[in-house]
Parts: C-alpha cells; structure tokens; sequence
C-alpha cells in the first residue's frame, strides 16, 4: 500500500514541514554534486555512524539520503502527513516534536547495531514520529492508497488507524528478522529507528499537546 493523500482538513500553512521539506532536497543535491572522495567525507562526517556515535550526527543525518527514491518516498509521506501535526502542535512544538522522534529513532537503532560501521542517513524515522503522532489525532481520517493486487492496481480509501498499525507491524517484523544480519553487519533499512520514531511520535504528540485553539475546534474527523 502506498498512500496518495488524506482527507483531514489543515487550517494553516505548513511552513515548517515545507522548510524541512526544502533542507532535505538542498543537502540531497548537495551530495550527489561532490565527487566520489569528497562525498565518502561528507558521509563519514555527518552520518550516524553507531560504532563511532556523535551526537551531532543524530540531527545531521536526518537531513542525508541515500538516493532519489529514498528521499522522494521520505519527502511524499512527510508532505502528506506532516501538515496535520504541524496544524495541531502549532509551526515552533512540531519542529521540536519532529526532531525529537529522529532523536529517538536513531538511539533506538543505534542501540539495536551499535557495533555497527555502517552510515545510518535518512528522514524515516523523524517522519515515523509524524506518522504516530498522526495515528493519534486522526485515527479516522482515511488515507487514498494505491495497492497492487497482482496484475491489478487500484485506488482504495483506507482508515489511518488500520493503515499506519499496518506499516507499523511491517517496520516491526522486518526489524526483528533483520537482527541477525544488522549484528553481522550488513546494511539495509534502518528498522528499529522507524519503530522507535514511530513510539516517539505517539508519546510526544500527547505530552506536547494541541495548541489551544485547535483544541477547542471541532474537527471532522477527530
């Protein structure tokens, strides 16, 4: 499943998650610019590294992708699902609440592989705390999903509960299948920083709360 748009309603601009946005593709373009020797510095400099962990490169290498189609998926579920949160916490508490869930995402993971010397780079896990947060506030909002059925694609309108405890338990699963290979360490996707971005998401959304005008609105699908 792959979701194409929501339909809860934002009330205001997402400056902030436009911005966060805009600093992704920026430094994106940025690497694939460097050449060869400069972009393995650029990399060993800001990427999470677990086995040579820095606390710089928990917040830099949010920012780092590993390729067009891990940034374009990262930037779409982020645009999709970031103006929401953004709406309800208000632009300053979703730009902490945002990092905050990529600060966890990658302690979780690093925890999980911190022998590791394989570069951890990506938004995934900041945007997983989006997703959790979002699975929160807008349990029934429904979420416009293009599926694959064999041969067969179609467009179906699935609730954001059922949809993101789906790409949850995925997350999950796959993570648990991976420790194996992340302790002999393999690259690969990054697991257990979505799970922990993802239960980030769901605790700091309630701790930070809805500003107070959105609290008092009644939403339609809240």
């Amino acid at each position: 499943m792959f979701p194409i748009k929501d339909t809860q309603p934002s009330y205001t601009r997402p400056v902030v998650t436009m911005l966060f946005i805009v600093m992704n593709v920026l430094v994106f373009l940025y690497q694939v610019a460097l050449e060869p020797y400069a972009l393995n510095h650029f990399i060993e400099s800001y990427a999470l590294i677990p086995a040579h962990f820095r606390v710089s490169s928990v917040f830099t290498s949010m920012f780092m992708h590993g390729g067009w189609m891990h940034l374009l998926g990262n930037m779409w579920f982020l645009w999709i699902f970031g103006d929401n949160i953004e709406d309800t916490l208000g632009h300053g508490k979703f730009a902490l609440f945002y990092l905050l869930c990529g600060g966890a995402a990658a302690m979780g993971q690093v925890l999980l592989s911190g022998d590791s010397t394989v570069p951890m780079v990506g938004a995934s896990g900041a945007i997983a705390g989006v997703m959790g947060g979002y699975i929160v506030r807008f349990p029934h909002a429904r979420i416009t999903t293009l599926v694959f059925i064999l041969f067969f694609v179609s467009f179906i309108e699935v609730p954001a509960s059922i949809m993101l405890a789906y790409w949850f338990l995925i997350q999950l699963f796959s993570g648990l299948g991976s420790i194996g290979r992340t302790q002999a360490g393999q690259g690969g996707v990054a697991w257990f920083a979505h799970v922990g971005g993802f239960v980030a998401g769901l605790i700091l959304i309630k701790i930070m709360g809805a500003r107070e005008r959105y609290s008092r609105r009644r939403d339609v699908y809240w």
